[in-house]
């Protein structure tokens, strides 16, 4: 048998060449496999802050998403859980289907239901492509091998099956859609503060269920802090801000004359709301602009108010504390020295008449990342007696807001 070169060329030639063909076109497709994967994970990032996962899910005091963290509620402590991909303590057995059912419908791997310390009410109205792409990206981290504590929670509260009830009553089950004759500003930005955010967890009242009231965004307290009424009522919600005040707030967790955010707040702000983009922040802002007024919570402040009056001998004995220990940083006038972090001025919590945030505060301290660095005030309760941060706070919303708040030590002693 003769070869000739125009068999090879005709016959294994064209073999030959659709190896060729076929090997450079697998690794096109696997390049772009590989950068749609890479797109994915990155898009599930974005989201991942979106949704404020690690200010629950973070180890206390660490960054690896370990959870750990106790949720203390009137019938016992529910502990945050681990969401790295680890097969056993982890997410790491999750398949897709289960993870659309845990976040839509609150119920786990196994069928075992979660409670709804975790915001599934709100993540429920995520897309598929939004809530598989945060998947994506909590896969593509490290395994952290981490079992939570165990929750502690009384009877009946500790059985699970019991949330089958809580759900039909307060768990919508539904998938976010615009709203027609809205904007499309508009509607990203309801998307991203009922979906992705779940602002409305923290500030609408509950029912006697624990479930959301009708009540939207008029401010309540949670685990000891006050979340404020977010609607556009200008006395007690949001109408007296500009814009650029809510926009600066939401990302920087500060606003000229606003005073800075603290507690759950400045944690949102760290975790989650800072990483977003100026477009997704006014968004935000053009939908709370839009809630209804509720008249409701704490009255806010429109400027500084500095009191010069008689003062009672708490008040006498806060103003000499304040001036060793607070004046530094805040100054005597409350200004702030140098950032605006440091600013008294239009903080809400001065001008509640219980100072739920401002006796938090005292007792927690704050912390905060920004892009400028940590801004850091410690608690002060193994530095100060109880009688010591009641005179305190009795002055501060005495001298800058005029509020008659008589704070009583007990509020430090637990």
């Amino acid at each position: 048998m003769t070869f000739r070169l125009k068999d090879w060329m005709t016959g294994a030639g064209s073999v030959l060449g659709c190896m060729f063909y076929c090997a450079a076109f697998a690794q096109g497709n696997a390049s772009d496999a590989h950068s749609a994967g890479a797109e994915r994970i990155k898009q599930g990032e974005y989201l991942f802050r979106a949704a404020d996962c690690a200010a629950c899910h973070a180890e206390p005091g660490g960054t690896k998403l370990t959870g750990g963290r106790a949720f203390t509620l009137p019938f016992g402590s529910i502990f945050a859980v681990n969401i790295t991909p680890d097969k056993k303590t982890g997410i790491g057995d999750y398949t897709d289907e289960e993870w659309l059912k845990m976040l839509r419908s609150g119920v786990g791997r196994g069928g075992k239901h979660l409670y709804p310390v975790m915001p599934y009410t709100a993540y429920t109205l995520m897309s598929d492509e939004d809530a598989l792409a945060i998947k994506a990206y909590l896969f593509s981290l490290r395994p952290e091998h981490a079992a939570p504590p165990r929750n502690k929670l009384s009877f009946p509260f500790n059985q699970r099956w019991s949330m089958i009830f809580w759900n039909w009553l307060n768990n919508p089950d539904k998938r976010f859609k615009p709203v027609s004759g809205k904007s499309a500003e508009w509607n990203r930005g309801a998307y991203l503060t009922e979906a992705l955010g779940h602002c409305s967890q923290c500030h609408t009242p509950r029912t006697l269920t624990y479930g959301l009231s009708s009540k939207a965004y008029a401010g309540t307290v949670q685990m000891g802090w006050r979340a404020y009424n977010l609607t556009s009522d200008p006395d007690h919600g949001l109408g007296g801000w500009t814009d650029e005040q809510l926009k600066s707030y939401l990302a920087t967790g500060k606003a000229s004359g606003k005073g800075p955010a603290s507690g759950p707040m400045a944690e949102a702000v760290e975790h989650g709301l800072r990483y977003m983009t100026p477009e997704d922040i006014a968004a935000i802002v053009v939908y709370l602009r839009s809630l209804a007024p509720i008249a409701e919570g704490p009255a806010l402040q429109s400027s500084l108010k500095v009191q010069d009056k008689v003062q009672t001998d708490t008040e006498s004995r806060g103003q000499m504390l304040f001036v060793q220990a607070c004046a530094g940083c805040h100054l005597p006038d409350g200004r702030g020295r140098q950032s605006e972090w440091a600013a008294l001025a239009g903080a809400h919590s001065l001008s509640d008449p219980e100072a739920l945030n401002l006796i938090q505060v005292l007792r927690e301290g704050i912390s905060l990342e920004t892009a400028q660095g940590r801004v850091f005030m410690p608690g002060f309760t193994k530095t100060y007696t109880a009688e010591e941060l009641a005179a305190i706070a009795t002055y501060v919303t005495a001298h800058f807001e005029g509020s008659n708040v008589a704070v009583k030590p007990s509020v430090f002693k637990n």
